[in-house]
């Protein structure tokens, strides 16, 4: 079964973390007059499972964290989803009504992704070009 390499994977998991993005700070913006609603962002994706030794046996990995009983005691949660959906910690002010969402903050946010979208996709771009080249199917 044919794999694709890794910066492809690596690209692919970019793009799709940019999508997800996207979409929550989309969720926020529509959200920005609900009372009580509190802004979301996305953790970044772990590219450690990209970077390793040469033998490959060894990885670079992000530390996951589990809420202890203990903790849950103290008013911890666990983060939201698996996805890395999770309370925006970053935010500028909060409305009377208990709403944290800033259309300026979240159009920040947008831009950023827009840049990092456009990057990653230059990126894939330039990539299948070369191996298009490499290949024999591309012009050099």
């Amino acid at each position: 079964m044919p794999t694709s390499p890794k910066l492809i994977q690596g690209l692919a998991d970019a793009m799709r973390h940019l999508g997800l993005r996207q979409r929550v700070i989309a969720e926020n913006i529509a959200n920005g007059d609900t009372p009580g609603y509190k802004a979301r962002t996305v953790d970044a994706p772990d590219f450690g499972s990209l970077v390793g030794v040469a033998s490959g046996a060894r990885t670079v990995v992000r530390p996951t964290v589990s809420v202890t009983s203990g903790m849950a005691a103290l008013g911890a949660q666990q983060p939201r989803g698996a996805n890395g959906v999770r309370l925006d910690s970053k935010v500028t002010e909060t409305k009377p009504d208990g709403n944290n969402v800033t259309l300026e903050d979240q159009l920040l946010a947008l831009g950023q992704a827009q840049a990092d979208y456009a990057a990653m996709t230059s990126i894939y771009r330039k990539q299948m070009g070369l191996l298009r080249t490499a290949i024999g199917r591309g012009s050099p």
